[in-house]
């Protein structure tokens, strides 16, 4: 049987944002390597406070005022996105090529504006459409989320959470992306709209061969839309590699202390928790990031930062060189 290649989509190399503070500068995002295909879905998984979200804001370049440093390339469709200065990056790569569906949908949408106005507003600002055109390709959108025509005419707060979930998904995809983040889109539901969260986005991955890079820490959640798995840790991506082998034996210590976090059915051992604290981010090891939590560490893993390839993933422990 034939194996059908993606096609390059994103690539990250060394991005970095730091932030200045009182105390300090905070490296929530350092040095992050990582590659998506076309039509494919990347989960990045890992504990809170450990720059996921950070991330999201870097690659979307939506970024507050105390910025210390803000480097690295960042390749959308084979273009280095980071050389374009604001203003080009707003009008042509901010939901044009790249949207985002943030954490907590109530949030995100204004209370007092319709939501079929709302989704159609990227539509109609990035697309050149008039309201009109912009409400039918809102329709659509709608029909591909599963929130009745009517809802257009409604406001968020005669919404549930997760009729308001899959609007801000709906507004993502208005202007067809090729690439959306989602940030905990499925943080604030229960499990049943979780689940129907998760098939809707399986259902527009399939149908319109859109890519995802999901956001979050719910492992079990994640690995129903899952092609392709990133483990951060402490600003950076410890491990990737692809869900089929990722998920049954995870190579790093952390995610595999991670995933033995997680409460099996058929399992008589019980779910373990991670001992010890994150490193602080302003002041972070030389070594290995995890090594003061990590059960296997021995002297190098304190002195050298370990990268690895194995295979077709990558692994950041010395256990692997």
């Amino acid at each position: 049987m034939s194996v059908v290649k993606t096609q390059e989509l994103l690539k990250i190399e060394n991005l970095n944002l730091h932030f200045k503070t009182t105390k300090g500068v905070v490296q929530v995002v350092d040095g992050v390597d990582f590659e998506l295909g076309t039509n494919r879905a990347v989960v990045i998984l890992g504990e809170s406070g450990c720059g996921k979200t950070s991330l999201s804001k870097a690659l979307l370049r939506i970024l507050p005022r105390n910025v210390e440093k803000y480097s690295g390339n960042v390749f959308l469709n084979g273009a280095d996105v980071m050389a374009l200065d604001d203003e080009e990056y707003r009008q042509n790569v901010r939901w044009v090529s790249i949207s985002l569906v943030p954490q907590a949908a109530m949030n995100a949408l204004n209370p007092v504006i319709k939501v079929g106005e709302q989704v159609a507003e990227p539509a109609m600002l990035h697309l050149g459409l008039s309201k009109t055109e912009a409400l039918s390709i809102v329709q659509k959108m709608f029909q591909h989320v599963g929130v009745p025509l009517d809802f257009v005419e409604r406001y968020p707060f005669e919404l549930s959470g997760g009729m308001r979930q899959r609007v801000a998904i709906a507004m993502a995809l208005v202007t067809s992306p090729s690439l959306i983040v989602l940030d905990e889109p499925t943080s604030a539901l229960d499990l049943l709209t979780q689940a129907n969260i998760m098939n809707v986005l399986k259902r527009i991955k399939r149908e319109l061969g859109t890519s995802f890079i999901l956001i979050t820490h719910d492992i079990a959640t994640s690995s129903e839309l899952a092609d392709e798995v990133a483990i951060m840790y402490a600003g950076q991506i410890v491990e990737t590699g692809d869900a089929k082998d990722f998920f049954p034996a995870p190579l790093h210590p952390y995610s595999q202390m991670l995933m033995a976090s997680v409460p099996r059915l058929r399992s008589e051992s019980d779910p373990i928790f991670i001992t010890g604290q994150p490193p602080s981010l302003m002041n972070p090891p030389s070594g290995c990031r995890f090594a003061a939590r990590c059960p296997f560490r021995y002297e190098k893993c304190s002195e050298e930062p370990p990268v690895f390839q194995k295979g077709n993933r990558k692994v950041k422990c010395w256990l692997h060189q």
